[in-house]
């Protein structure tokens, strides 16, 4: 029990210092919006004063119990002799007032919208910022559409109840300090009466916040794993459509979707039952102060103004105390908002090592002895070999054989435990040692399966720098057997892809990768599987291509297809983790081991010329 007590309180002390930093920049804005509210508290407690002075002080023999404040602003306005005589100025004190109660609103909304908009863009640009830092086998765990549900639905939440919930408590606190403070001097009874309810109705309030705030929690998590699920549906819409999934889809998200309501039904439930309970209760005092002070002004005990300004105060203070259940509530679920926010921002950036550097070149390439895994599965086992400068190296190997976990480590997506080995290049220089920008920066990755942006083919193909010109975009197509098919569509360059690129074929995808990856023009260039989804006539023009763009760099060639590696200066098979063979390709189909095996059955299915 003592260490998960330790436990919130370190999740409490970071919760606090995490919220202090989103609120940097918006402090001052914050503090006059404070400022304001105090004035329309102030004015809003006053008018029931005034009210009371005029039924007594003007209409009635004489005022009593008046505050000195408002016996000066009597005064300004000719005292009450004056206000008998001339009434406008009575009407003129009244609109004074509310005059300045209207300019304090409207200062008070101006300070804290810009104060709440301030705060949201600070909180998405941190969030955003910190997620962009993360390291890959983080992203790797968490589902894509709950990290967005945290940085809207979560971020809006928390921004929702500092700027309407917390501010209100400023005006609450003081609202309900004057509106005590005018009752217990206008009359002790009818005070007591009134503010014997409070008890109850903060108690009432504290049990209610216990009630909502498991419910909220998991409200959320729904909503997290609802946004994942419309998310991914929508990603794979093809993969849907291609096997006629529609319905078995539709009923999994109605299914899940039903079950999502039903938690915010039995919220809701829980809302009526409070308002409409504390509904009651204020219908209780307002029916018990009214009888009771009618009563007491029949007997002479208190005037007919300050009856009417006490009931006038007795309203003001049931209306926020019943609002503090509210932000109770709120405070439930923006508690839960912060937990799941901080879940992310207290998740460990990616960082180089102390005194890293960035080299002249990438040069030799060593992995020594290197072991990973994910989890508890072994995936590489005590793999050695080198790649020289220049040099084009082949990877083969099964599904699951490590292939694309040796080039995730190359570009350190994933490091290397201690013990694990190490990968060095350009002389020995471990790649820990290196700048993760550099390195990556010098490194380009075409994946089998590549990411496009919702943008243009040009945009696409130029995203890998800063100001490609249009010839250089044009000549990286080229390269990459994606010019004549560019020129087919109707805006050619300019012609837009859509989310994932899914208005193009795999092989149109790969080969936009390709082209993005030559105009990167890095000193060492990957293709994991890159040519898969290609054909293999423009599989074969692919690569002649890139043997004359990419002589003079080190070139990495991961396949299943021996036609795209039987070049290779060198090749490498993989099988379970570790290296069985190694060599060119002649010197491989001599062998009677798995790359000749492969290569029989390739040729014998005419994938091998």
């Amino acid at each position: 029990m003592a260490e998960q007590a330790h436990i919130k309180k370190g999740n409490r002390k970071a919760k606090t210092r995490m919220l202090f930093n989103f609120l940097k920049g918006s402090y001052l804005l914050f503090f006059a919006g404070i400022v304001f509210t105090f004035l329309i508290s102030f004015t809003d407690t006053l008018n029931p004063q005034i009210v009371s002075a005029v039924v007594d002080g003007v209409i009635g023999d004489g005022a009593e119990n008046v505050p000195q404040v408002v016996e000066k602003i009597i005064e300004l306005f000719g005292g009450y002799q004056g206000l008998k005589d001339n009434m406008i100025l009575t009407a003129a004190m009244v609109v004074s007032i509310a005059f300045i109660s209207a300019i304090a609103y409207f200062s008070n909304r101006y300070f804290i919208t810009n104060a709440s908009e301030t705060l949201m863009k600070n909180m998405r640009d941190r969030i955003f910022t910190h997620i962009q830092h993360l390291p890959y086998s983080w992203h790797m765990k968490n589902r894509t559409g709950d990290i967005i549900q945290r940085c809207t639905s979560d971020a809006d939440n928390i921004r929702n109840f500092i700027t309407e919930q917390l501010i209100s408590l400023f005006r609450i606190i003081v609202m309900l300090t004057l509106s005590v403070y005018y009752m217990y001097s206008m009359n002790l009874t009818l005070a007591i009466i009134s503010t014997s309810f409070i008890p109850l109705i903060l108690i009432y309030c504290i049990l209610y916040r216990s009630k909502v705030g498991k419910r909220f929690r998991e409200a959320d998590e729904a909503e997290g794993q609802l946004s994942a699920m419309v998310q991914e549906n929508l990603t794979g819409v093809r993969v849907v459509r291609a096997f006629g999934r529609e319905k078995e889809e539709r009923d999994k998200f109605t299914a899940f979707n039903n079950e999502f309501a039903g938690m915010w039904m039995k919220l809701n439930k829980l809302f009526t039952f409070f308002w409409s309970s504390t509904d009651g209760i204020g219908y209780l005092q307002n029916v018990v102060v009214v009888t009771v002070g009618t009563m007491l002004c029949i007997q002479g005990k208190i005037s007919s103004g300050n009856l009417i300004a006490f009931i006038s105060y007795n309203v003001m203070m049931i209306g926020p105390i019943r609002q503090l259940g509210r932000m109770l509530a709120e405070l439930s679920k923006a508690d839960v908002s912060l937990d799941r926010i901080c879940e992310i921002m207290s998740a460990k950036e990616e960082h180089d090592r102390p005194n890293a550097i960035e080299l002249d070149k990438i040069g030799d390439i060593s992995f020594n002895h290197v072991s990973y895994g994910y989890e508890e599965r072994k995936v590489l086992d005590d793999v050695s070999f080198t790649i020289k400068e220049g040099q084009t190296i082949g990877i083969l190997g099964g599904t699951g054989s490590g292939k694309t976990t040796i080039i995730s480590l190359l570009g350190r997506l994933y490091d290397l435990e201690e013990g694990c080995g190490n990968i060095t290049i350009n002389g020995g220089t471990d790649i820990q040692d290196v700048k993760a920008h550099w390195l990556r920066k010098n490194i380009g990755i075409v994946m089998q399966e590549p990411y496009l942006f919702s943008s243009t083919l040009g945009g696409n193909i130029a995203i890998s720098t800063d100001d490609a010109s249009e010839d250089e975009v044009r000549t990286a197509a080229r390269i990459a057997s994606l010019d004549e098919t560019i020129e087919q569509f109707k805006d050619k360059y300019e012609t837009f892809v859509g989310e994932r690129g899914v208005t193009l074929s795999g092989g149109q995808k790969q080969r936009v990768a390709i082209a993005r990856a030559v105009l990167a023009g890095t000193q060492v260039i990957v293709f994991d599987d890159a040519l898969s989804a290609v054909d293999t006539q423009t599989d074969a023009k692919i690569r002649k291509e890139l043997a004359v763009h990419f002589a003079n760099s080190t070139v990495i060639l991961v396949s299943h297809r021996i036609t795209t590696l039987m070049n290779a200066d060198n090749i490498i098979v993989l099988d379970k983790g570790r290296i069985v063979e190694q060599g060119t390709h002649d010197e491989l189909v001599k062998k009677d081991g798995l790359y000749n095996t492969i290569y029989k059955i390739q040729k014998s299915g005419s994938e091998v010329e």
